[in-house]
């Protein structure tokens, strides 16, 4: 199957660079300390944060630091797949990678004998769930006013037909080729996530992570923007 058409144009119209269109908004979960809806073309991610708060399980309380939980699930109808379970293998690595990813942003420092909550769900799938839910996850852990070093953000790249790919979509996720996640800290210019599902040779790896790494910056900026945007609107309704 041809995934770039010899015009340079892939199946759904985006060049080999283009990312798919952002949208993001935050406070959409009143119940929630913050909150956040990120959207990468047909994926769909919502984010509710919860805390700082008191440690439930003292058993699990990490000396001066704060305790940061994730629980990563996908609405059964994001997929149209029945057979996927809340607590299956893939939603439990990800929790994880979620989490530590997440921990490499929030100064936990700063909130010793307390516990964060990050809670996600998968609306709509699409390729990219990964890379949606940290972005989702910073922007509600931002909404809830969580101190943080930094933005952790991420995206991936790919590499099919010999081409490297930005923000792969479910077609292009599912052909076969190399997959490169990155999640970085952008202000500080650290690496805090690098997964590939595929080997390739280092130049092409170079390649495809240098490719990632911007869309990584881009999405970053998207994120200011919204949060942004919202301040405005917190300063306009509390000066009405």
């Amino acid at each position: 199957m041809e995934y770039v058409n010899p015009e340079g144009l892939r199946l759904d119209g985006r060049r080999f660079s283009e990312m798919r269109q952002i949208v993001a908004e935050v406070g959409v979960v009143s119940r929630a300390d913050g909150s956040a809806v990120f959207e990468m073309g047909n994926t769909k991610v919502i984010a509710a944060v919860y805390g700082p708060r008191e440690i439930q399980n003292k058993s699990q309380q990490k000396n001066g630091h704060a305790l940061v939980l994730c629980e990563y699930s996908m609405a059964h109808f994001s997929t149209g797949d029945r057979r996927r379970q809340k607590n299956d293998r893939r939603s439990t690595e990800l929790s994880l990678v979620i989490r530590q990813t997440m921990e490499a942003c929030i100064l936990t420092e700063l909130l010793p004998h307390s516990q964060i909550d990050i809670f996600l769900q998968v609306l709509q799938a699409d390729g990219g769930t990964r890379s949606a839910c940290i972005n989702a996850a910073t922007l509600a852990l931002a909404d809830a006013g969580i101190p943080m070093r930094d933005l952790a953000v991420s995206c991936s790249a790919g590499y099919l037909n010999s081409t490297p790919l930005l923000d792969l979509n479910y077609v292009e996720d599912s052909a076969g080729g190399a997959d490169v996640t990155v999640g970085i800290l952008p202000k500080l210019d650290k690496v805090t996530l690098l997964q590939m599902d595929a080997k390739l040779p280092m130049e092409t790896f170079e390649t495809v992570f240098a490719l990632a790494s911007e869309g990584c910056k881009a999405i970053a900026e998207r994120v200011r923007e919204v949060l942004q945007e919202n301040t405005k609107q917190l300063e306009y309704r509390r000066a009405a």
